[in-house]
């Protein structure tokens, strides 16, 4: 086993609905090995556990989501009647994560973090390093069509995933870091109908735009460790099995550390 020049770590953590979970074992695994995350970024998912760890709250992140199930998911959606662009207002969601981590500036954060959102207008990434935490992640993981998008002065912002769903470049570094990565929406293969319909021929695109996108950013940005889980492992919402997925998230950050001490 070769001698790890550094244990510190700027962790980024992407994009994937309940996969994101996975993110909480991730971070579990590298602290277990005596690594120590000294910035975070994340987008979508990712942006809520980055900023959930670096307020100090992952813990009580972890209990809360445990806590989780479907009729809970349910209580949560609070459906926009009256909009022209969106099912979910997503409003609850933010507040029930309020009750872990009180609104406070990201620059005021005891770890540096970053939050990624896009913006519809411009066709350009957001970067979220200062300002209110939860309008961050609120903007970020706003899932076009289903989540409200949010209105920031002139911006409209969406999904961080939709242009950056692995933000490595963004992600404050400190001297002697190491870049870590948690991709929750690997390539892989999946078994196709014949025929597919109007929606799953749309899901099935997107995913193969995030998977794209991923690939590009591990290109420019290569990382010093990558933990990845396949894009079909689990559902967008399949919250109600976070126990399972903080576990596999857990299982491939070991598996990843593995390769890179050896």
């Amino acid at each position: 086993m070769k001698e790890v020049e550094s244990k510190k770590v700027a962790l980024v953590l992407g994009s994937g609905g309940a996969r994101g979970l996975a993110h909480i074992g991730a971070i579990e695994a590298l602290e277990e090995r005596g690594y120590t995350i000294t910035s975070i970024a994340g987008c979508s998912m990712g942006s809520i556990i980055a900023g959930m760890y670096a307020a100090g709250q992952i813990k009580q992140a972890k209990e809360w989501f445990l806590s989780v199930d479907k009729q809970m998911i349910l209580r949560m959606m609070d459906i926009n009647l009256l909009s022209h662009n969106s099912l979910v207002k997503g409003e609850k969601i933010i507040k029930e994560l309020q009750t872990i981590v009180p609104d406070q500036p990201i620059e005021q954060l005891p770890i540096p973090c970053a939050i990624v959102a896009t913006d519809v207008r411009s066709t350009e990434e957001v970067v979220f390093r200062t300002g209110s935490l939860f309008q961050a992640v609120r903007a970020s993981i706003s899932i076009p069509l289903f989540f409200e998008p949010v209105q920031m002065g002139d911006k409209l912002l969406i999904d961080g995933g939709i242009l950056d769903p692995l933000p490595l470049h963004v992600v404050p570094r400190t001297e002697g870091d190491i870049l870590v990565a948690a991709d929750i929406s690997g390539k892989d293969g999946i078994p196709m109908e014949k025929k597919m319909n109007f929606v799953q021929m749309l899901d099935r695109m997107s995913d193969m735009q995030i998977q794209q996108n991923t690939m590009l950013s591990l290109r420019l940005t290569p990382p010093d460790v990558l933990a990845s889980m396949r894009q079909y492992a689990y559902n967008t919402f399949d919250f109600d099995k976070a126990e399972e997925i903080i576990a596999e998230g857990y299982r491939i950050m070991n598996e990843a550390l593995d390769r890179y001490e050896t």
